[in-house]
Protein backbone atom coordinates (compact mmCIF):
# COMPACT_ATOMS: atom_id res chain seq x y z
CA UNK A 1 0.00 0.00 0.00
CA UNK A 2 1.01 3.42 -0.77
CA UNK A 3 3.04 5.92 1.92
CA UNK A 4 0.11 8.35 1.40
CA UNK A 5 -2.42 5.63 1.59
CA UNK A 6 -1.47 4.32 4.96
CA UNK A 7 -1.10 7.40 6.71
CA UNK A 8 -4.91 8.66 5.60
CA UNK A 9 -6.22 5.00 6.56
CA UNK A 10 -3.79 4.54 9.86
CA UNK A 11 -2.63 7.86 10.66
CA UNK A 12 -2.39 6.61 14.36
CA UNK A 13 -0.44 3.49 13.60
CA UNK A 14 1.57 5.00 11.40
CA UNK A 15 3.01 7.63 14.09
CA UNK A 16 3.09 4.48 16.19
CA UNK A 17 5.46 3.15 13.82
CA UNK A 18 7.63 6.18 12.95
CA UNK A 19 8.19 7.00 17.07
CA UNK A 20 9.19 3.45 17.96
CA UNK A 21 11.46 2.89 15.25
CA UNK A 22 13.02 6.59 15.55
CA UNK A 23 13.26 6.48 19.72
CA UNK A 24 14.55 2.79 18.96
CA UNK A 25 17.62 4.10 17.28
CA UNK A 26 18.36 6.80 19.14
CA UNK A 27 18.31 4.37 22.07
CA UNK A 28 20.55 2.09 20.33
CA UNK A 29 23.18 4.65 20.76
CA UNK A 30 22.51 6.42 24.22
CA UNK A 31 22.67 5.09 27.62
CA UNK A 32 20.58 8.00 28.93
CA UNK A 33 17.52 6.86 26.82
CA UNK A 34 17.86 3.18 27.96
CA UNK A 35 18.27 4.07 31.70
CA UNK A 36 15.30 6.54 31.96
CA UNK A 37 12.86 4.49 29.01
CA UNK A 38 13.89 0.93 30.32
CA UNK A 39 11.02 -0.87 32.76
CA UNK A 40 12.59 -1.63 36.39
CA UNK A 41 9.05 -3.63 37.80
CA UNK A 42 10.78 -3.09 41.60
CA UNK A 43 10.87 0.83 41.19
CA UNK A 44 7.44 1.07 39.39
CA UNK A 45 6.38 -0.86 42.34
CA UNK A 46 7.10 1.30 44.94
CA UNK A 47 6.04 4.26 42.88
CA UNK A 48 8.72 5.54 41.04
CA UNK A 49 9.15 5.75 37.28
CA UNK A 50 5.67 4.94 36.27
CA UNK A 51 6.59 6.59 32.65
CA UNK A 52 8.61 3.77 31.57
CA UNK A 53 5.21 1.65 31.97
CA UNK A 54 4.70 3.61 28.35
CA UNK A 55 8.38 4.36 27.18
CA UNK A 56 10.00 0.63 27.44
CA UNK A 57 7.50 0.10 24.63
CA UNK A 58 9.30 2.38 22.16
CA UNK A 59 13.01 0.96 23.11
CA UNK A 60 14.55 -2.38 22.34
CA UNK A 61 16.99 -4.52 22.64
CA UNK A 62 18.67 -4.83 19.39
CA UNK A 63 18.02 -4.34 15.46
CA UNK A 64 16.39 -7.44 15.14
CA UNK A 65 14.03 -7.38 18.18
CA UNK A 66 12.82 -4.30 16.54
CA UNK A 67 12.18 -5.59 13.18
CA UNK A 68 10.27 -8.65 14.14
CA UNK A 69 7.61 -6.41 16.41
CA UNK A 70 7.78 -3.68 13.89
CA UNK A 71 7.35 -6.49 11.50
CA UNK A 72 4.37 -8.05 13.67
CA UNK A 73 3.11 -4.37 13.76
CA UNK A 74 2.83 -4.09 10.03
CA UNK A 75 1.07 -6.85 9.18
CA UNK A 76 -1.75 -5.79 11.46
CA UNK A 77 -1.94 -2.62 12.51
CA UNK A 78 -2.82 0.02 9.58
CA UNK A 79 -5.75 -3.37 9.19
CA UNK A 80 -6.87 -3.09 12.56
CA UNK A 81 -7.06 0.82 12.98
CA UNK A 82 -9.04 0.81 9.81
CA UNK A 83 -12.03 -1.17 11.34
CA UNK A 84 -11.22 0.20 15.03
CA UNK A 85 -11.56 4.26 14.39
CA UNK A 86 -8.67 6.24 15.12
CA UNK A 87 -8.75 7.34 18.48
CA UNK A 88 -9.67 3.19 19.71
CA UNK A 89 -6.94 2.10 17.77
CA UNK A 90 -4.56 4.82 20.27
CA UNK A 91 -6.16 3.48 23.16
CA UNK A 92 -5.95 0.18 22.66
CA UNK A 93 -2.38 0.80 22.17
CA UNK A 94 -1.74 2.35 24.98
CA UNK A 95 -4.02 0.72 27.14
CA UNK A 96 -1.97 -2.31 26.89
CA UNK A 97 1.60 -0.93 26.85
CA UNK A 98 0.73 -0.88 30.40
CA UNK A 99 -1.64 -3.64 31.48
CA UNK A 100 0.80 -5.74 29.62
CA UNK A 101 3.58 -4.55 32.41
CA UNK A 102 1.67 -4.75 35.00
CA UNK A 103 1.94 -8.74 35.95
CA UNK A 104 5.91 -7.97 34.87
CA UNK A 105 5.89 -5.24 37.92
CA UNK A 106 4.52 -7.38 40.17
CA UNK A 107 5.66 -10.74 39.69
CA UNK A 108 9.59 -8.64 39.61
CA UNK A 109 8.86 -6.67 42.04
CA UNK A 110 11.81 -7.38 44.42
CA UNK A 111 14.34 -8.84 41.86
CA UNK A 112 16.41 -5.38 41.33
CA UNK A 113 18.63 -6.41 38.49
CA UNK A 114 15.18 -7.06 36.23
CA UNK A 115 14.33 -5.32 33.55
CA UNK A 116 11.84 -5.11 30.64
CA UNK A 117 11.59 -3.36 26.98
CA UNK A 118 10.08 -3.50 23.54
CA UNK A 119 6.68 -3.29 22.22
CA UNK A 120 5.70 -7.15 22.44
CA UNK A 121 2.90 -6.49 24.84
CA UNK A 122 1.29 -3.63 22.84
CA UNK A 123 1.52 -5.85 19.33
CA UNK A 124 0.21 -9.18 21.02
CA UNK A 125 -2.75 -7.05 21.85
CA UNK A 126 -3.23 -5.26 18.17
CA UNK A 127 -3.17 -9.05 16.97
CA UNK A 128 -5.20 -10.53 18.85
CA UNK A 129 -7.73 -7.72 18.73
CA UNK A 130 -7.27 -8.69 14.71
CA UNK A 131 -7.91 -12.14 15.77
CA UNK A 132 -11.45 -11.23 17.24
CA UNK A 133 -12.56 -9.37 13.77
CA UNK A 134 -11.26 -12.16 11.45
CA UNK A 135 -10.47 -16.01 13.17
CA UNK A 136 -10.22 -17.72 9.92
CA UNK A 137 -7.78 -15.44 8.15
CA UNK A 138 -4.74 -16.95 7.09
CA UNK A 139 -2.03 -16.88 9.82
CA UNK A 140 1.73 -18.54 9.38
CA UNK A 141 4.88 -18.21 11.65
CA UNK A 142 8.23 -16.58 10.25
CA UNK A 143 10.33 -19.65 10.83
CA UNK A 144 8.01 -21.46 8.63
CA UNK A 145 7.01 -20.12 5.74
CA UNK A 146 4.22 -20.66 3.14
CA UNK A 147 2.82 -22.59 6.21
CA UNK A 148 -0.46 -20.93 7.27
CA UNK A 149 -3.47 -21.73 9.90
CA UNK A 150 -6.57 -20.52 10.77
CA UNK A 151 -6.07 -17.11 12.87
CA UNK A 152 -7.86 -18.67 15.83
CA UNK A 153 -5.84 -21.71 16.04
CA UNK A 154 -2.95 -19.47 15.78
CA UNK A 155 -4.03 -17.76 18.72
CA UNK A 156 -4.26 -20.50 20.72
CA UNK A 157 -1.23 -21.96 20.16
CA UNK A 158 0.39 -18.63 21.25
CA UNK A 159 -1.42 -18.65 24.39
CA UNK A 160 -0.49 -22.12 25.11
CA UNK A 161 2.94 -21.22 24.50
CA UNK A 162 3.18 -18.31 26.23
CA UNK A 163 1.90 -19.31 29.08
CA UNK A 164 4.07 -22.48 29.37
CA UNK A 165 7.48 -20.21 28.80
CA UNK A 166 6.19 -18.08 31.24
CA UNK A 167 5.80 -20.60 34.13
CA UNK A 168 9.15 -22.07 33.03
CA UNK A 169 10.71 -18.52 32.44
CA UNK A 170 12.48 -19.50 29.42
CA UNK A 171 14.90 -17.35 27.64
CA UNK A 172 15.37 -13.93 28.48
CA UNK A 173 12.08 -12.65 26.96
CA UNK A 174 9.29 -11.12 29.19
CA UNK A 175 6.54 -14.12 27.84
CA UNK A 176 4.35 -12.34 30.27
CA UNK A 177 3.60 -9.23 27.89
CA UNK A 178 3.42 -11.28 25.47
CA UNK A 179 0.49 -13.33 26.94
CA UNK A 180 -1.00 -10.22 29.18
CA UNK A 181 -0.74 -7.63 26.05
CA UNK A 182 -3.34 -10.60 24.12
CA UNK A 183 -5.48 -10.78 26.93
CA UNK A 184 -5.85 -7.35 27.34
CA UNK A 185 -6.24 -6.89 23.41
CA UNK A 186 -9.40 -9.30 23.60
CA UNK A 187 -10.84 -7.48 26.59
CA UNK A 188 -10.12 -4.11 25.55
CA UNK A 189 -11.61 -4.79 22.40
CA UNK A 190 -14.59 -6.86 23.51
CA UNK A 191 -15.09 -3.64 25.93
CA UNK A 192 -15.20 -0.71 23.01
CA UNK A 193 -17.26 -3.38 19.90
CA UNK A 194 -19.19 -6.28 22.06
CA UNK A 195 -20.99 -7.31 18.82
CA UNK A 196 -16.99 -8.62 18.06
CA UNK A 197 -17.42 -12.00 20.53
CA UNK A 198 -21.05 -12.75 19.04
CA UNK A 199 -19.34 -12.47 15.60
CA UNK A 200 -16.41 -14.00 16.34
CA UNK A 201 -18.17 -17.28 17.35
CA UNK A 202 -20.53 -17.16 14.55
CA UNK A 203 -18.10 -17.37 12.11
CA UNK A 204 -16.19 -20.32 13.94
CA UNK A 205 -19.57 -22.06 13.69
CA UNK A 206 -20.03 -21.72 10.49
CA UNK A 207 -16.70 -23.02 9.40
CA UNK A 208 -17.13 -26.12 11.34
CA UNK A 209 -20.58 -26.41 10.05
CA UNK A 210 -19.20 -26.14 6.93
CA UNK A 211 -16.51 -28.69 7.49
CA UNK A 212 -18.87 -31.07 8.80
CA UNK A 213 -21.39 -31.11 6.28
Amino acid sequence: MDPTQLLHIAPVACVIFAVTVAVSFIAFSSDWVYENFILHPASVYHGKNLHTLITSGFIHADLMHLFFNMFSFYFFAFTLEGILGHWQFGLLYGLSLVLSDLPTVVRYKDSYNYRSLGASGAISAVIFSYILFDPLAGMGFVFLPGIDIPAVIFGALYLYYCSYASKRQLGNINHDAHLFGAISGIMITIVMRPHVAVDFVHQITLKVQSLLH
